[in-house]
């Protein structure tokens, strides 16, 4: 166990230039040299998670166009490093096709990749190799030197000794510190009996690990936005104003509300365009649980970019009446994907923030999906119980230690913390979470300290 995590568990405390985009159709053409002067025409695949080929090489002086195709399942993203500015992309879905335009580039070599948090670690780089001299022959690593001046074995381009220190390097910092934090609480005020929620739309740049950040979409300045509580019975008034530079609208997810206040654009409502506002109001209904709130426009984009927040209704005498379980830690996690990376309530590992409890606590874990993705959650050393579903209490709760959450699902879990230590808690498809440099992504733990 790390020092920094040993520290939980004690008493103390636990120009680009898109020439095409089309719907593809198999692999890459075959790579062939453009006319003399010309453009030289090269092509690589992207898949879960390699390029093919992972070096490339072309004359210098020569522009070059690079055929992307994505022929994996996830998004991903193609990049080149020209040592003055990265030229990449859009993000490819599964199937789809784009060309990258690189200007004529000296003497050298450039690497390439996919900048999609955590692909590059799980081998999704290599090189364009740009020569006078014609096209080198690849070299083949058997081997790297050490600090202490041995050949060290190499596993791909990732020697065993930086692989060690990347996964060291990774725990020791967790949990490391970035700006910004989401799902906070947001109090309302009360106006005639009525609480008032204001909510901002805005842009942002997030950072989700040290030194990584990302365009990102929250709601008052946080990702994902701030946590809404209410009581059932409760009126309510949700003012979202937005600053973004696109229309959006706001989804009670899983709320019953009247059909205009159902936030869908021109179905039960305008858009609401930059600068302007909507007021949601609504008295709730439905019996206590989870629900989210998240953007209806756009949704690909702006609920990819996180802009979504917790919504719960809570039980008169809190969630430990409702579950019949005296609960000490209560938590929000919410799983996401795509254009910001695997990410925890906006954050990717090691910046992730663990859930510390004592022995012989009762943990109750809210889980939300609001990616695009299925995440299997899996928690090291216990079983707990799930004992609520899309906000509906189960009649009949069931035990596991893995839970998958499709997109838009929402689950309650309970833990009793019986044993102390540092315990992984982590997205069970293995690209989502660790590569040769160590964990990423959808990494957390449940740090239990020892009465």
């Amino acid at each position: 166990m790390s020092r920094r995590l040993r520290t939980l568990a004690v008493p103390a405390v636990v120009a680009l230039a898109l020439v095409a985009c089309t719907d593809g159709g198999g692999g890459p053409a075959p790579a062939a040299a453009g006319a003399a002067g010309g453009p030289v025409e090269l092509a690589v695949s992207l898949t879960d998670f390699a390029l093919s080929p992972d070096r490339l090489t072309a004359p210098a002086g020569r522009e070059i166009r690079i055929a992307v195709s994505n022929d994996g399942q996830a998004p991903h993203v193609f990049a080149v490093d020209t040592g003055s500015g990265v030229l990449e992309t859009p993000q490819l879905e599964a199937g789809r096709t784009a060309t990258l335009v690189v200007p004529a580039l000296e003497d050298g070599e450039y690497r390439i990749f996919c900048p999609i948090p955590g692909h590059e670690d799980l081998g999704m780089v290599g090189s364009l190799v740009v020569s006078t001299e014609g096209a080198p022959e690849t070299a083949t690593t058997t081997g790297a030197t050490g600090a202490d001046g041995m050949q060290h074995p190499t596993t791909g381009a990732v020697s065993v000794q930086d692989m060690l220190a990347g996964h060291e390097a990774g725990v020791e910092a967790f949990p490391a510190e970035t700006e910004g934090l989401g799902d906070r609480p947001l109090e309302p005020r009360i106006e005639g009996g009525v609480k008032v929620f204001e909510l901002t739309a805005q842009e942002l740049r997030w950072e989700t690990e040290p030194g990584v950040f990302v365009d990102a979409m929250g709601y008052n300045g946080q990702v994902p936005g701030p946590e809404i509580r209410v009581h059932p019975g409760d009126r309510v008034r949700i003012v979202v104003r937005n600053e973004m530079r696109q229309p959006t609208t706001l989804h009670l997810h899983g709320v019953t509300v009247p059909n205009d206040m159902d936030g869908v654009p021109y179905v039960t409502q305008d858009p609401i365009m930059p600068g302007g506002f909507f007021t949601y109001e609504f008295r709730v209904v439905d019996p206590p649980g989870f629900y989210v709130y998240h953007s209806h426009f756009n949704s690909t984009e702006q609920v990819g970019k996180r802009l979504y927040g917790a919504f719960l209704v809570e039980p008169r005498a809190a969630f430990s009446r409702l579950y019949g379980e005296r609960i000490e830690v209560e938590t929000t996690m919410f799983l996401g994907d795509g254009p910001t990376g695997y990410v925890l309530n906006g954050k990717g590992f090691p910046a992730t923030q663990p859930i510390v409890a004592r022995q012989g606590d009762d943990v109750l874990i809210h889980l939300a999906n609001d990616g695009a993705q299925i995440h299997p959650m899996h928690l090291h050393g216990y079983h707990f119980e799930v004992v609520a579903e899309d906000g509906f209490v189960l009649d009949e709760p069931y035990m596991a230690d893995t839970l998958a959450v499709a997109p838009g699902q929402r689950f309650d879990i309970l833990v009793r913390a019986e044993y102390p230590g540092v315990w992984a808690f982590h997205c069970h498809i293995l690209p989502h979470v660790e590569g040769p440099h160590g964990m990423f992504g959808m990494v957390t733990a449940l740090a239990v300290e020892e009465r």
